[in-house]
């Protein structure tokens, strides 16, 4: 099997890598180091397999149709991952998330019709519900009322994929994934960024009055969903789930962090911020049925693997 991964040395793409070449795939990488975080970081997330005999890695932009056009080959599965992320930076700059998100994710299945790529796997993001009192939140829930341009992309994505699948046969599969978290977690999502500021004695922002819960799922358990996905050959379109179904509640994961890095936070309670949604909760049941999904990681023992990278990482320097 050959894969072509976009976002591929990211957080969760470069887990997926690692895990594929374990098993016998051939990958074709490729990723544009967003200057949204460093790009010494994402490059130290592949640096352990850069050298591997089954893997290509391109530096490209998913919005220059030219270098898609240079990555012509025989893939049997295209898994896009690549993306402008976070719902806060998307309110300041639209029109970028636009670009990359929707037009970039528009050139990719362009370019998988004229490769005659047959399955395509694509991430999109619990964001898409929006502020739904339905709990939990279940792929039958078609009223979508995103409040992020961020969250729009996703929609917007899994529309795109919904045409291709119908005109062309692709089989795309859009996994809505629920806030992601473990080793190589990007540095501005809220683990990872509370656990710098808890070592370093700095307060951490809490927005609202820590109410808010969120459905944290392991990396382990999504590249396990998204491996899956690769293989499933069911239906022509579908929509999934790839959560924990397990809600933790903001100021609980503070306290599991505290326990975990044994230091104490220091908080910091400011006004809510537009865009940001009071829970996620996956109901994963049809992941299970069609992907075999059961995620098996806890969030104490995920807390712990992270926590065991970042002490890593501050011995090392």
């Amino acid at each position: 099997m050959h894969c072509l991964i976009t976002g591929a040395a990211g957080f969760i793409g470069s887990n997926l890598v690692e895990s594929l070449l374990s098993d016998g795939v051939w990958i074709t990488a490729v990723d544009n180091f967003d200057p949204y975080y460093p790009r010494a970081v994402k490059e130290a997330n592949l640096a352990g397999v850069f050298q591997h005999s089954r893997l290509r890695f391109v530096e490209a932009d998913i919005r220059d149709t030219q270098a898609l056009e240079r990555l012509r080959d025989g893939y049997d599965c295209v898994v896009h991952l690549a993306a402008k992320v976070g719902v806060r930076p998307s309110i300041s700059d639209p029109v970028a998330y636009e670009q990359v998100n929707v037009a970039g994710t528009q050139n990719l299945l362009e370019a998988a019709r004229e490769w005659a790529v047959r399955q395509f796997v694509f991430a999109s993001s619990s964001s898409v519900y929006g502020v739904n009192p339905k709990k939990p939140w279940s792929e039958d829930d078609h009223v979508l009322l995103p409040i992020s341009p961020y969250a729009a992309t996703k929609v917007s994505g899994e529309l795109l994929g919904h045409v291709y699948s119908h005109l062309y046969g692709i089989r795309f599969i859009a996994l809505r994934f629920f806030t992601v978290y473990g080793p190589r977690q990007r540095p501005d999502l809220a683990i990872h960024k509370f656990a710098e500021s808890i070592l370093a004695g700095q307060p951490i922002p809490i927005f609202g009055d820590g109410s808010t819960s969120r459905d944290y799922t392991y990396v382990g358990d999504i590249v396990s969903g998204i491996r899956a996905a690769i293989d499933y050959s069911g239906r022509a379109y579908e929509v999934i789930n790839l959560g924990n179904n397990r809600p933790t509640g903001l100021l609980d994961m503070v306290r599991a962090l505290e326990d975990t890095l044994n230091e104490k936070a220091i908080l910091d309670f400011l006004p809510e911020q537009p865009g940001d949604v009071p829970w996620t909760l996956a109901d994963i049941r049809k992941a299970k049925v069609l992907l075999n999904y059961e995620p098996k990681t806890s969030f104490t023992e995920g807390l712990a693997r992270f926590a065991a990278q970042i002490s890593s990482r501050q011995v090392c320097s």
